[in-house]
């Protein structure tokens, strides 16, 4: 018998890079994974392969920062699902890499509702399948950024900040039902938001060539990789290790 076999995931982020890579290894341990993101080519490649590994596995577009696609997204796994055993909070914006007093209002906010609010929105939205008396695991993606300020990423800086202190949150208030939290930094690895990075201006983005030599180096890791390390913390961490942030290379 498969690990997970009988258990449900949810990953936000899903469509590329870690949230793919970790709802495959999922998958391919048992669970039925809901992989959210916004709705995209792909999204639906990236269910389709995670389908063939788990076939109860399915896609939902969920754009995190806008409420009324959350609550929709959130009512449609409470509809399909008595029980969700996993929640993985991997979605990220970068965005808006300018430096703090010439950033774009309404980027920045879009930056803490993807980073930070939506992981809200949408943990209060599933709570009938998370506080029904069975054991759940919540594990939010952190980052370096969350623990010393880069210039012109002050929106990524405070959000993953934040999210940091809502695991902690989280992980007090999510005892008594039996829901543990974590975060984790992953490291530098070869996403999409590296390759968001690495396209901004200099003027814009101080540190830019700095993040042009990880790739040129061979310093970044590979999303798979990435999942493979981090697939034992987010399906058997423990009450003990709940409110704890760990960095991928540690463990």
């Amino acid at each position: 018998m498969a690990q997970l076999e009988g258990q449900t995931y949810l990953v936000t982020g899903a469509s590329r890079g870690i949230g793919k890579a970790l709802s495959l290894k999922l998958a391919s341990e048992g669970a039925s994974v809901v992989l959210l993101a916004r709705q995209s080519a792909d999204l639906e490649a990236a269910a389709s392969e995670v389908q063939s590994l788990s076939p109860h596995s399915y896609a939902l577009a969920c754009d995190l920062s806008e409420s009324a696609s959350v609550e929709q997204a959130a009512a449609s796994v409470c509809d399909n699902h008595e029980a969700v055993h996993g929640l993985v909070h991997n979605a990220g914006d970068i965005h808006p890499i300018k430096s703090l007093l010439a950033a774009d209002p309404s980027q920045w906010r879009r930056s803490l509702a993807v980073n930070i609010v939506g992981v809200q929105h949408l943990t209060q939205a599933l709570a009938s399948v998370i506080t029904n008396g069975h054991r759940v695991r919540i594990t939010t993606i952190s980052s370096g950024a969350a623990l010393r300020p880069l210039p012109s990423w002050s929106a990524y800086c405070t959000a993953k900040a934040a999210l940091d202190m809502w695991t902690r949150c989280m992980a007090l208030e999510g005892a008594e039902h039996g829901i543990s939290a974590v975060s984790v930094a992953p490291g530098i690895v070869d996403t999409g938001m590296q390759d968001a990075i690495r396209s901004a201006s200099e003027d814009d983005f101080p540190l830019r060539n700095t993040f042009v030599g990880y790739k040129e180096d061979g310093q970044l890791t590979h999303a798979g990789d990435v999942a493979d390390q981090l697939f034992q913390l987010v399906t058997e961490h423990t009450m003990n290790e709940s409110g704890q942030r760990f960095d991928v290379r540690d463990l």
